[in-house]
């Protein structure tokens, strides 16, 4: 059974799809830790509700964003699961902790990669006047949401959607398909052959 640890910034509810899919045997793995850099998170709370320890590191008291990731980079080295999840982690991590660590973390983004990467995207598709939206869940690599793909899903962007109708519409996708992801991953079936992932049926 494979370990996997989250990082979240925010409310957290993919960090709940998956602590749900874990629960019902969906995705075989234990969840060892949720780590954040918000300590109001609501995401703590969905932690210490399924008895997963957290790890608070508050971005705000380091002083500079190289000593952050300095304690960062020292706390995921203490957890070393096979696979974090940044679900809803609101700050690039730096290439420190991605070299540490690079195959085993991935992301869920609300946007069909390479289209609108960053920050506020379903603000950007709707002002780009996108027909189609979605989310992606891929590996992290040094760039901003450049990383190989693992999987996407799409919906439709509607004439009278703003990028809260929209954001609330991807979420839904973004649910199911962060728990496809990461039950691939835990059973062994995806392989990274340069920017290509493969899925092993």
């Amino acid at each position: 059974m494979k370990r996997i640890a989250v990082l979240a910034s925010g409310r957290g509810s993919n960090f709940q799809s998956v602590i749900d899919a874990i629960r019902k045997g969906t995705i075989p793995a234990v969840c060892e830790r949720l780590v954040t850099d918000n300590p109001h998170a609501p995401a703590i709370a969905r932690a210490q509700k399924a008895g997963i320890p957290v790890s608070i590191v508050p971005f705000g008291t380091f002083g500079s964003k190289e000593r952050f990731e300095q304690e960062l980079l020292s706390v995921m080295q203490g957890i070393d699961p096979d696979l974090f999840i940044l679900a809803g982690y609101m700050r690039i991590l730096g290439s420190s902790v991605v070299r540490e660590f690079s195959g085993k973390i991935i992301n869920i983004h609300p946007a069909l990669l390479p289209s609108f990467p960053g920050l506020h995207a379903q603000r950007q598709t709707i002002a780009y006047g996108a027909k189609v939206s979605g989310c992606t869940v891929h590996f992290v690599d040094e760039g901003t949401d450049t990383g190989p793909i693992i999987m996407q899903r799409c919906v439709p962007v509607r004439e009278d959607d703003d990028e809260y109708t929209l954001a609330a519409r991807i979420l839904r996708k973004e649910h199911r398909a962060l728990v496809e992801a990461v039950r691939l991953f835990c059973e062994g079936k995806i392989r990274i052959q340069g920017r290509t992932v493969k899925i092993l049926i």
